[in-house]
């Protein structure tokens, strides 16, 4: 299997460190789209594991150019929102007939209402994929969505240390469960992943999404850890009412969450004091996940005709920050 990597950070360099020195050798050819840094790292001494008992040194072929790496059998792609439309061209150079693009990445996708029925249903998401960019490099046809519940770190470039968790969510966009998913659910399995194949992946993303659309715009807002966030009375009411607007726009399209909000806060809780991974890009200079989290929810809300005037403020001010920071297109 030939398993290309875009996007070797940190949750992309687990994917590649574990596929890499797991599967029996000569089962997977292992390759990286990358550059800067990252790229000259790999080249020079590919990809250096820190699995916490100890560092492992995995092979991959390194490129710029996706031409260099040629048709593959699975791309994973790994890379933030706001850097998709700019490396799908490259993926689509990467495709054959039977290629699976599997999309390992945070909040609402692009094909997110593809095959999901429902009143909104084939609505393509303007905040997440605007002109449909994305959309016309990389085919349905080729999608596998994946929702990621670990945890990893870039120490460096060409680093990556495993902090936590080793699940995988994997799914069709139309629904069900298919003989690639399967297969592909086995091949992560046996390379250390805890792999489900699920027969609604939209139902797993919206539940993931229903969390880590307030904590990470709100700890990126306020640089506090997750801990804190939750331990503030008013802040935690803010949540809660910005997730009570979010339950009732997935009700609305077939994915109902049967917590409460105050539930959610309690698994959350148990995670400690981390810092979400939108409060590491503020403080690591990186472009904001702001569509994909908070964008999408909104937009999804106003073509139902919601009104959602706590998420709305949320979107504002993360937005205006990110902006003044940076970290965020300006606005027109």
């Amino acid at each position: 299997m030939k398993v290309c990597i875009v996007g070797a950070g940190a949750i992309g360099g687990l994917f590649a460190g574990w596929m890499g020195s797991r599967l029996p050798a000569g089962e997977v050819t292992l390759s990286a789209l990358a550059r800067g840094e990252t790229l000259a790292a790999l080249k020079r001494e590919g990809l250096t594991l820190d699995t916490g008992s100890e560092t492992v040194r995995v092979p991959v072929k390194a490129a710029a150019d996706a031409a260099e790496l040629g048709p593959q059998d699975l791309v994973v792609v790994a890379v933030k929102g706001p850097a998709l439309a700019a490396v799908a061209p490259a993926v689509q150079k990467m495709l054959h007939a039977d290629t699976i693009v599997l999309v390992a990445m945070n909040g609402v996708p692009w094909w997110f209402f593809d095959g999901l029925g429902g009143e909104l249903d084939s609505l393509h998401l303007a905040s997440v994929d605007p002109g449909d960019a994305v959309r016309q490099h990389i085919p349905l046809q080729h999608v596998v969505g994946c929702v990621v519940h670990l945890s990893a770190a870039t120490p460096a470039p060409g680093r990556v240390k495993h902090v936590m968790g080793n699940g995988l969510i994997i799914g069709e966009p139309a629904g069900g469960v298919s003989q690639r998913v399967t297969r592909l659910a086995d091949v992560l399995n046996r390379a250390g992943f805890a792999t489900t194949a699920s027969d609604r992946i939209q139902r797993d993303i919206w539940f993931k999404l229903w969390g880590n659309m307030t904590m990470n715009p709100i700890s990126a807002l306020t640089g506090a850890t997750a801990d804190r966030v939750l331990d503030d009375p008013l802040v935690r009411d803010y949540c809660r009412a910005v997730m009570v607007e979010a339950k009732e726009i997935g009700a609305r399209i077939g994915l109902p969450i049967d917590q409460t909000p105050e539930q959610r806060h309690e698994v959350t809780r148990k995670l400690g004091a981390f810092k979400t991974s939108m409060l590491q890009d503020v403080e690591g200079g990186r472009p904001l996940e702001i569509d994909a989290l908070v964008g999408s929810v909104r937009e999804i809300g106003q073509q139902l005709k919601l009104s959602t005037p706590h998420l709305d403020s949320l979107l504002g001010m993360i937005r205006l920050m990110a902006q003044v920071k940076g970290l965020a297109p300006q606005p027109r």
